[in-house]
């Protein structure tokens, strides 16, 4: 399953960071709906508001079902045909969906036949691994391998090339598949937008962690087709649902258990026992270096860029040693550790227990 998710960019770069092409091959930005709704952080859990792409036909009669929206949306998929007044009461748990169960559930089949069909955003989810002797358990972060693009300067379709400055070139954004519905309250009141993430069976490199992993849409292409219901039938786009190897991941520490714990610290590579020593791979360094210089609340563009080097897939990139203070939640925390990074060795993901 996934039950939690970390999403804490600004929104001007989360916006950058979903740039895309139409039907007609301009390249554009995504538009909000409901900015104000977005709420950065490093630890969100279900009942809480993620932004999630979404076909602009959902909205306007008429629109390009090529062109997208984004808009925040609660965690945790409310039925259309709930009759309660409190989406809270709902008696079943709609965090996420099983793929191999997802025509059966009429809480999914109904809103999918509608072509329901969204994109869930994240810098990446956290799963943990259970200890078989101690039954404690082991939280690690998940995402993309991290690889440097190269920047290609204004773009200039949207609104203005003066409004684009660059086209994204940092951090690659998870993308998850999911399904969304629109739930009226039966006393009148605001429409609740909110979403489920499908699931499917864990990759070979995920299955020691978790026997479930998220649907992850790998490539503009599974992109486009998952969110253009408009030209890509539900039998289509249900073909792009399946587990994939191109994912990385490392140890955090258990601060991400609380769900109110909101800080750098919640990604944070920490120190396990170690079996074999190796080289840190460059997937690791980028994604301690941006996670150092982003924040919910500033962003800095001029952030240095380090060389580029191999991104192995399937790097689980754990310290040996750690240097990290105990004092939680500052950004402070990583940059003391990235200057002791390049210095220490890395080790690899010990035995399962």
């Amino acid at each position: 399953m996934c039950g939690r998710t970390s999403c804490h960019l600004p929104i001007e770069v989360l916006t950058r960071a979903c740039a895309y092409q139409d039907r007609r091959g301009q390249q554009r930005l995504p538009e909000w709906r409901d900015p104000d709704k977005y709420c950065p952080s490093y630890n969100k859990s279900p009942q809480s508001n993620s932004p999630v792409l979404l076909s602009r036909l959902h909205f306007e009669k008429d629109a390009d079902s090529s062109e997208r929206i984004i808009a925040p949306m609660r965690w945790g998929l409310i039925p259309s045909w709930f009759k309660e007044g409190d989406p809270s009461k709902l008696q079943f748990n709609t965090t996420n969906c099983r793929s191999d169960t997802i025509m059966e559930k009429r809480s999914f089949k109904v809103p999918l036949g509608k072509g329901r069909r969204c994109v869930v955003l994240a810098d990446g989810f956290y799963e943990w691994q259970r200890c078989q002797v101690t039954s404690q358990r082991q939280p690690y972060f998940i995402y993309f391998p991290q690889i440097k693009t190269e920047k290609s300067g204004s773009i200039g379709v949207a609104d203005s090339p003066e409004n684009w400055e660059k086209v994204w070139d940092n951090w690659r954004l998870l993308t998850m598949a999911g399904i969304f519905d629109c739930w009226e309250p039966p006393e009148g009141g605001d429409v609740l937008y909110s979403y489920t993430i499908i699931t499917v069976d864990s990759c070979k490199g995920l299955s020691d962690i978790h026997p479930r992993m998220p649907a992850i849409l790998d490539g503009e292409e599974a992109v486009s087709k998952w969110l253009d219901f408009g030209e890509v039938s539900t039998r289509e786009a249900l073909k792009l649902i399946h587990p994939t190897e191109n994912i990385t991941f490392h140890p955090v520490s258990s601060v991400v258990n609380n769900s109110r714990n909101n800080s750098p610290e919640c990604l944070a590579p920490v120190n396990l026992v170690v079996k074999k020593e190796l080289k840190a791979s460059g997937s690791s360094q980028r994604m301690l270096q941006w996670l150092a210089t982003k924040s919910p609340k500033k962003e800095d563009s001029k952030t240095p860029q380090k060389e580029e080097s191999d991104v192995p897939q399937w790097s689980s990139q754990f310290l040996q040693k750690s240097s990290l203070p105990t004092k939680r939640g500052t950004a402070g925390l990583l940059e003391q550790w990235l200057k002791r990074e390049k210095e220490e060795p890395v080790a690899k993901r010990p035995y399962s227990q």
